[in-house]
């Protein structure tokens, strides 16, 4: 048999060369995993669930596991949700029969559907479920998120807003609408009187206004991608009602933009449309089968408060001079019957009531107003769905009633 002499430096080559090869499949894999590149997100908190919301970037299963601790000792896993292309890889489950104000933890994971062995790194978020009973309740409130122009700027900081909100620990926040800006677009750069330049990051979809599905999207994942909305949706509630600026800037149904350049799409009711579903796969609301984009609802956190989520743009009539002495669509039949009747049975101590739109400013879209508020003078128009409420909040003895609006700012 002939010797073989395999020198020092062969030998490290070919453990090299050995130990290379070995790699490329793991390396190959781990390229191949799943990510979550959005964060999650929960909303909709009751005293015993919580909705909560993930997005892959690819066909996969989202996994979700939830404990009362952070070392996840006790984690009780749910059934797993198949997302695909139909909701842009996005998903949200509900959790229930949660422990009442407890600090809930959860673990998200993504497994490819193509290949279930390949994982995501898992995503933890955490919530409060509401109280049973009596306890000091805190929560912060906003609107308006990355409007006028101004996107991510990661020189600044990014959206510090949300860094200050999660430093107050509140047990949820309030989005009083325009969550997004679909009708506004982005320039990378704008120069500020300070002599300083804004610079934007951009993405394509914020280049113009928003018209297709995958255009309204992207104008909620760009917002996730600042890493302050990130931390903070890991770690707080956020429970969501729209307003205009998801669609179009005082859209309402019947509008055709024909005035507006911007749009090849004429016809605000087919770009709502797809606006509704934008915002609902986006975002960890609650489904509701008798209606499936309904944004009007109650969330009751505890004996102490009870929310409720009107929706002043989806059954509101156009937008005229408001002067007409019967009344106009603004809220719709239905969600006025329904709010009386929430209103009436609540046995909350305080009842809050978010608006998307001020009940009482006067705003304008040109010539024709835009809300239900004229000022001084007898009840027209909108404004008689606005007292028909008001009325009846006094003479059904409702008591305690906070309204936080906002549109104007």
């Amino acid at each position: 048999m002939t010797g073989i002499h395999i020198t020092r430096r062969a030998a490290l080559a070919g453990t090299a060369a050995l130990t290379s090869a070995l790699a490329i499949p793991a390396l190959s894999r781990a390229a191949s995993r799943p990510e979550i590149a959005h964060g999650v997100q929960s909303g909709d908190v009751t005293h015993d669930g919580a909705v909560v919301w993930a997005r892959a970037d690819r066909p996969a299963l989202i996994q979700v596991e939830w404990a009362t601790t952070d070392s996840f000792a006790d984690a009780r896993r749910v059934q797993a949700l198949p997302v695909g292309e139909p909701t842009d890889f996005a998903g949200k489950l509900a959790l229930a029969g949660l422990p009442s104000d407890q600090d809930i933890f959860y673990r998200v994971t993504m497994a490819d559907l193509t290949d279930l062995a390949a994982t995501s790194e898992p995503v933890t978020g955490h919530f409060r479920t509401a109280p049973a009973g009596l306890r000091d309740i805190s929560f912060v409130w906003s609107g308006d998120t990355a409007g006028q122009g101004w996107g991510i700027d990661e020189s600044r900081g990014g959206m510090r807003t949300y860094a200050t909100m999660l430093g107050h620990n509140p047990d949820f926040m309030i989005h009083s609408g325009d969550t997004v800006y679909a009708d506004g677009p982005l320039l990378p750069e704008v120069a500020l009187k300070d002599g300083t330049t804004w610079r934007n990051v951009m993405i394509p979809q914020k280049e113009k206004v928003a018209e297709t599905l995958d255009e309204f999207r992207k104008q909620y994942l760009y917002n996730m991608m600042d890493g302050n909305v990130r931390a903070f949706n890991a770690m707080v509630p956020v429970l969501y009602q729209w307003d205009d600026h998801e669609v179009t800037n005082n859209w309402y149904p019947n509008e055709m933009l024909a005035a507006d350049d911007r749009y090849t799409e004429k016809s605000a009711a087919l770009l709502a449309s797809r606006a509704m579903r934008a915002f609902h796969e986006m975002l960890p609301i609650r489904s509701n089968l008798t209606e499936p984009y309904r944004v009007y609802r109650k969330v009751a956190y505890g004996p102490l408060l009870d929310v409720f989520f009107i929706d002043m743009r989806t059954y509101r009539g156009d937008n005229t001079a408001n002067d007409e002495t019967s009344a106009t669509d603004f809220l719709g039949a239905e969600q006025k019957a329904w709010l009386k009747r929430e209103l009436a049975a609540s046995t909350a101590t305080w009842k809050v009531i978010a608006s998307d739109m001020p009940i009482g400013t006067i705003v304008r879209d040109g010539e024709n107003f835009e809300n239900g508020a004229n000022g001084d003078g007898p009840v027209r128009g909108r404004e008689h769905d606005i007292a028909e409420i008001l009325a009846f909040i006094k003479h059904a003895g409702v008591k305690n009633t906070v309204w936080l609006t906002a549109d104007v700012h």
